[in-house]
């Protein structure tokens, strides 16, 4: 009994860790692509690894763009978490500028909208990290834009890290 109870929780287990995976390459090879400026910093973990701290430039615009309580600084969104979007504008070249909250308005040729999250009275997008392999730090230090596949749910993924000319970072360039 106990080794069929383990082994059915060991192919459930399975089974949602690959549709996740299968969820996130589908996000990835059907996402629209938006390159959003970053403001990045590289900081290194000892327990980590390398990797980049990101942030976004669009996150100053849509916390002052968020609704205040009576002339505080505290948003009207409560410190447990909440979501919204934000109606961005893409450029010929796909480059993300933020225009708007969303608050159900149609939206024009070029523009898209991106998801974003308030934790701890923080606005948060996709990720907060780039990762890279030891000793690649050399290579991603230009970064300025971070290639983000979004898709219908306005949901983004890093895919790769991008000049500011947006040529594309790597050890293979």
């Amino acid at each position: 009994m106990h080794k069929t109870l383990s082994v059915v929780s060991l192919v459930i287990i399975l089974w949602m860790v690959n549709w996740s995976i299968y969820g996130k390459e589908k996000h990835l090879a059907d996402g629209q692509i938006v390159y959003l400026e970053l403001t990045p910093v590289d900081p290194r973990s000892l327990m980590q690894g390398d990797y980049m701290a990101l942030r976004f430039r669009l996150i100053n615009q849509v916390y002052e763009a968020l609704p205040r309580k009576d002339d505080s600084s505290e948003s009207d969104q409560d410190e447990h978490g909440s979501d919204g979007y934000v109606v961005a504008s893409l450029d010929e070249q796909r480059r993300g500028t933020f225009k708007d909250l969303y608050n159900g308005q149609a939206l024009s040729e070029g523009e898209i909208l991106l998801r974003y999250r308030i934790r701890n009275g923080k606005v948060k997008f996709a990720t907060n990290a780039f990762f890279f392999k030891e000793g690649d730090e050399k290579y991603y230090r230009p970064a300025r834009y971070g290639m983000f596949r979004v898709d219908g749910k306005g949901d983004l993924l890093l895919e790769a890290m991008y000049d500011q000319h947006l040529n594309r970072l790597g050890p293979w360039d």
